[in-house]
């Protein structure tokens, strides 16, 4: 695994969250309102919000990015974690940065009373399921949704 250091953003995080960010809404080929973004980031740094993010770090970059949220279950007493994003550049997936971030969600969804971790990805992300595949079950259920 490489020596990538994960810890939560800071304010003084945002202009290396940013790009990470917008990588991601590439990735999944959708845009936001600037209004969306800023909203997101004062989320992550309000102590009230069940929202957080971590950022990965090599040698002084941000190299990768998860947001996750803690929520009520109707199956459980306990919170539920959601992993909501996940991103790592290009160049350092299959390092181990993935895993890292995920298993960094795992730890704080313990130590903040929640009972499971679970998340989504898109059906195409091959190599992202690769990695879930490994580190957490599959249960087989699909999303539907509608927008309001």
């Amino acid at each position: 695994m490489s020596d990538v250091e994960i810890r939560p953003v800071t304010a003084a995080d945002h202009d290396a969250w940013l790009p990470l960010w917008k990588a991601y809404l590439t990735f999944y080929k959708t845009e936001l309102p600037d209004a969306v973004t800023e909203s997101t980031w004062r989320r992550f740094l309000d102590s009230n919000e069940p929202t957080h993010a971590a950022l990965a770090w090599e040698d002084g970059k941000a190299v990768g990015m998860v947001h996750f949220i803690f929520h009520r279950s109707n199956w459980s007493i306990n919170y539920s974690c959601y992993l909501q994003d996940l991103l790592v550049v290009p160049e350092q997936r299959g390092t181990g940065a993935g895993r890292k971030l995920i298993e960094y969600v795992y730890v704080a969804a313990k130590n903040g009373g929640a009972d499971k971790v679970h998340w989504l990805t898109h059906e195409t992300n091959a190599t992202a399921i690769q990695l879930y595949e490994r580190i957490a079950e599959r249960p087989g259920y699909i999303q539907f949704r509608k927008p309001l």
